[in-house]
């Protein structure tokens, strides 16, 4: 199975998430989005924390994301804002680093097999018999 090298968006969320910050963040990732299964980090660091504005700026970038078949991922949440998203019930919702290189890296890593290792190992010995 070949897989293609995929373009990782950083996107810097704004510090403060009023209404005129937040539309103008949604057009800039609205331009990094314009390509076939977008993949996309929200370095949440300035962010500090989450307010019900700042989630629903989440919610949103991650809706017009999977719109193209692509994924979110938030880096550098301070404790607080991931207790915000627990309290919300919308963490499940979202794959958190502690930093940005360890988010960006797991667009890159292969997806982990379903199978259990007694399916592998009964596997070989089918093959090997």
């Amino acid at each position: 199975m070949a897989f293609r090298n995929r373009i990782v968006a950083v996107k810097k969320l704004p510090g403060e998430l009023a209404l005129a910050q937040s539309r103008t963040f949604l057009k800039e990732l609205e331009a990094l989005t314009q390509v076939d299964r977008p993949c996309v980090v929200l370095d949440c660091a300035s962010a500090g924390q989450m307010s019900k504005a700042g989630i629903c700026l989440l919610l949103t970038c991650l809706e017009e994301v999977m719109k193209r078949n692509g994924d979110v991922r938030l880096a550098g949440l301070t404790r607080e804002a991931k207790e915000a998203l627990i309290a919300n019930g919308v963490s499940h919702l979202f794959r958190m680093f502690d930093s940005n290189n360890e988010a960006v890296q797991s667009f890159c890593l292969r997806p982990f097999s379903c199978a259990t290792e007694e399916k592998v190992q009964d596997a070989a010995a089918s093959v090997a018999a």
